[in-house]
């Protein structure tokens, strides 16, 4: 008679006269609640990249107000520029006729 072999999980079993029950590969066991492990840190990774995936979104936006702000407190800056050298050249043109 042939000795029964019977494959668990890449091992092999072989009943030997002294074992009466197959011993179980625990990964076996385990691979429920591992897929569902597996399921929460799935979850978990989705829904840290939709909050990263908002807050990216939220930067860009307030990165573009930004970016509005200070184009427009650049020309206010070259308009006050401009005033104050037209102030100097009054300034001295009255001080040359003095």
């Amino acid at each position: 008679m042939l000795p029964l072999i019977i494959q668990l999980d890449n091992s092999l079993f072989t009943p030997n006269r002294n074992v009466s029950a197959p011993v179980m590969n625990p990964s076996l066991i385990d691979q429920p609640l591992a897929l569902q492990e597996l399921e929460e840190k799935l979850d978990q990774l989705i829904e840290h990249y939709q909050a990263i995936k908002k807050d990216n979104q939220l930067l860009r936006q307030r990165q573009q107000e930004l970016l509005e702000e200070k184009a427009q407190l650049l020309e206010k800056s070259a308009l006050a520029r401009s005033r104050v050298e037209a102030m100097i050249s009054r300034l001295k043109a009255m001080e040359e006729k003095l």
